[in-house]
């Protein structure tokens, strides 16, 4: 089969939607599948790629590390008839996500869409952002929906969100799933060498993007909370992946605490190094509530290490109270604070069942299991009939052509929908 994917985000961005692609990818090909990626140019990518299709991009997009891609060159097309998909599958409902239904639109071909994100949620990264902004995105994402053939959600959470927005076409559950044998296994002693973190200090772990929608400050002052409850017995340090707006306030926050010298950062990491990292950590603390997947809670599971999270849409699925770790009702930071406790106090039988139990979590969501419910789907999509979307599809480009008509580059995209909406207003 050949499966084409549309994105707005891959690699080298390091991102869950990324890294989703890139796993669903590498094990199609594995299958046998042919995959071919579009997606917009990034620093810092490959110069030889010969299964992805770049189109040109704005980098960097309001200080962020996202691009946003300009209008779709017309060499995509050829190369798209060269390569003879027999599935779309986008991966955003706008941008490279427009393309994409224009895509299987004009060539009858099937069109998945996997609703990654809660786009809402994100608005905050461009000017503008309002409640007119956050219904709109919702608004595009359910009406993109409802064109497309088959819906892929992250999580059951999510699926039944979009239920309740309207969404019609048949969604499945399909989560982007983890290398077991890629996390099983980890140099977590050489990895805290590497830092200077005591071979028997008891470690908080962390990867995210430091930002405010994963909920980075209250996380850090929950982790504080917890290493000042430990003035005697075992020492504690805190250990973070990633990068972000929010390190100097996460640098600020220790210093002010008492402990910079407990804090390590690893920064962004490849892929093959993340085992490394997790196995250096005893617990892993989350709390972000606007993730779609808590694809690094099986990681960190797949690896051994229970977590401790706030309950919230895709870490539910995955994170059972005190069988796999804590999953906390909502954001306090005493009861964050003593959940992380409680795994650092737990005996060698008790902390040895926790990761037990994250070790059998991640079973369930294998990247060799989701890969075959997405090819499942895929085969029944090619062999039926495509979504008839004339009518919607016309309404859709004539809203786009709206759009584009007012769109300033380089001022922002949503810029351009916010000032077509303050002159419909006026």
């Amino acid at each position: 089969m050949n499966i084409l994917m549309m994105t707005n985000t891959y690699l080298p961005h390091v991102g869950g939607v990324a890294r989703s692609i890139d796993r669903f990818s590498r094990r199609f090909r594995h299958l046998g599948h042919q995959v071919k990626i579009v997606a917009p140019e990034f620093d810092g990518m490959p110069e030889h790629e010969p299964d992805v299709i770049r189109v040109p991009a704005v980098r960097h997009f309001n200080r962020t590390d996202f691009s946003v891609a300009l209008p779709i060159p017309r060499r995509l097309e050829s190369a798209i008839q060269v390569f003879k998909p027999d599935v779309v599958h986008s991966h955003h409902p706008f941008l490279v996500g427009g393309t994409a239904l224009r895509v299987a639109h004009s060539n009858d071909l099937p069109l998945v869409f996997t609703h990654h994100t809660r786009y809402e949620d994100y608005t905050h990264y461009v000017p503008g952002d309002s409640e007119l902004m956050k219904r709109f995105v919702k608004n595009l994402a359910t009406n993109y929906a409802n064109m497309c053939d088959q819906i892929f959600a992250p999580s059951e959470s999510v699926a039944r969100l979009l239920r309740e927005r309207g969404v019609v076409t048949t969604i499945d559950v399909v989560p982007t799933g983890v290398e077991l044998t890629l996390f099983s296994d980890g140099d977590g002693a050489g990895f805290r060498r590497s830092l200077a973190i005591p071979p028997d200090a008891f470690v908080v772990g962390h990867l995210g993007r430091l930002t405010e929608e994963k909920n980075i400050p209250f996380l850090i002052r929950a982790i504080i909370r917890f290493m000042q409850t430990r003035a005697e017995g075992r020492q504690t340090h805190c250990l973070i992946i990633g990068s972000g707006p929010l390190k100097q306030e996460t640098e600020a926050l220790f210093a002010r605490a008492g402990l910079s010298d407990r804090l390590h950062f690893a920064g962004v990491l490849s892929e093959d190094r993340l085992a490394d990292a997790y196995h250096a950590m005893d617990v892993f603390g989350f709390a972000s509530t606007t993730e779609t997947q808590g694809m690094v809670l099986t990681e960190a599971m797949a690896s051994g290490i229970p977590v401790v999270a706030v309950d919230a849409p895709g870490v539910r699925e995955a994170l059972s109270d005190q069988y796999n770790g804590y999953l906390l009702d909502g954001p306090d930071i005493s009861d964050f604070a003593s959940a992380l406790a409680n795994v650092a106090d737990s005996g060698k039988a008790e902390y040895t069942r926790l990761s037990q139990g994250a070790k059998q979590t991640a079973n369930a969501f294998s990247m060799e299991n989701t890969a075959d419910k997405a090819l499942e789907l895929y085969a029944r999509l090619h062999s039926g009939k495509t979504t008839a979307r004339n009518e919607d599809y016309s309404a859709w480009t004539n809203t786009l052509l709206v759009l584009e008509s007012e769109w300033d580059i380089m001022t922002s995209t949503a810029r351009s929908v916010i000032d077509a909406f303050d002159t419909q207003e006026k």
